[in-house]
């Protein structure tokens, strides 16, 4: 069984690693022409596309993980079928529960890197890519995140937003503007702050404070309009969005969100995510240990391969979706989570079960 398992995993591994190759090769393609498009902005030019493009390949990788281990598993299983390298193993007497028990050990180290790629790699390095594209495009509103929360210099005002959410809207804004001398003229606070179009800003519960010849004069205002430079776009730089932080980031967001009673149903449902995620990849495995029942009169190698890439995409898309209706909804968390990953282990059953009884 050892040895099943040994070239089973070479065989598997080889498929998977070229399976990713095309994928990767593509999305980095489709990247790179939109890239294109914004070249010349500043100093963006090629190198920094390149660049751009190279640091969000660790995020494609974490999305692509269940559709590119299907395909790779449906492409060498079946090849491994039509050579009649499975029908020789399981006549030498291997069992369905052992081959079974050899793909999870296959897809333990593929669990590691969906792990490493999703927690540790995609976060800062999709954060660095925006930030280097901003630097180099020399957008006129400087950021920086600090433990105050985020301070912008916009022309000659400087901003700090305590928090920003995740609809790019801000909390506890304070403005320090000042005049062509860097004397302080004003200073506003506001509780919150959301983007209206253009350049434009609505401020809510004003406190605006002038300094002026005269002394210093106090208005208390419900709404007050800001214009900025200052963008959602640019915001984005340094917002990190649910499917982007580590499951122990989530956690201890989500605690935050709960202690000043805001909705937490999104992140939750992202930690949950990032918790079973790697658990879809021997999901995938397993569903993909059927396709290798192989009969000539049901189609080849492309026909199943291409069945591999329309469940892989389900797999994603939908998984999304029940995703954003349990946050619309306020489903149970976990069971957001868990939907995509219990029915395609049901489809896998379901399959094993009648491949057998055939």
């Amino acid at each position: 069984m050892k040895l099943l398992t040994r070239y089973m995993a070479r065989e598997i591994y080889a498929s998977i690693a070229l399976v990713f190759t095309a994928l990767l090769m593509l999305f980095a393609f489709l990247d790179l022409i939109h890239e294109l498009s914004l070249m010349g902005q500043g100093n963006y030019n090629l190198g920094y596309v390149l660049l751009f493009v190279l640091l969000t390949l660790p995020s494609h990788i974490y999305d692509l993980f269940p559709v590119a281990i299907l395909i790779g598993c449906i492409f060498a299983l079946v090849q491994m079928a039509a050579s009649s390298e499975l029908t020789i193993y399981r006549s030498s007497g291997a069992s369905l529960r052992q081959m079974v028990g050899a793909l999870f050990k296959i897809g333990l180290p593929l669990m590691l890197l969906s792990y490493l790629c999703g927690d540790v790699l995609a976060p800062p390095s999709e954060r660095l890519a925006q930030s280097l594209r901003l630097k180099a495009q020399n957008a006129e509103v400087t950021l920086k995140e600090f433990r105050s929360g985020v301070w912008a210099k916009d022309a000659r005002s400087f901003v700090n937003a305590k928090n920003v959410l995740p609809d790019t809207s801000l909390l506890n804004v304070s403005i320090y503007e000042f005049d062509e001398s860097y004397h302080l003229r004003s200073i506003v606070a506001a509780k919150q702050a959301f983007f209206v179009d253009d350049d434009r800003w609505e401020l809510k519960e004003v406190t605006q404070t002038r300094f002026g010849k005269e002394g210093v004069a106090v208005n208390n205002l419900a709404s007050m309009e800001w214009r900025s430079a200052l963008n959602p776009d640019l915001l984005g730089v340094l917002l990190v969005l649910p499917e982007q932080m580590s499951a122990w980031s989530l956690y201890q967001y989500t605690g935050h969100l709960r202690d000043n009673r805001q909705k937490t149903a999104r992140y939750e449902i992202a930690m949950w995510n990032k918790l079973l995620y790697p658990l879809a990849v021997l999901v995938m495995m397993l569903l993909a240990l059927p396709f290798a029942a192989h009969h000539r009169r049901e189609g080849g190698i492309s026909t199943k391969v291409f069945a591999g890439i329309v469940l892989g995409l389900a797999f994603h898309f939908v998984g999304r979706l029940f995703g954003s209706l349990g946050a619309l909804n306020e489903w149970n968390p976990l069971l957001s989570a868990m939907a995509m990953p219990l029915l395609f282990l049901l489809l896998a059953a379901t399959m094993l079960w009648w491949t057998e009884r055939r």
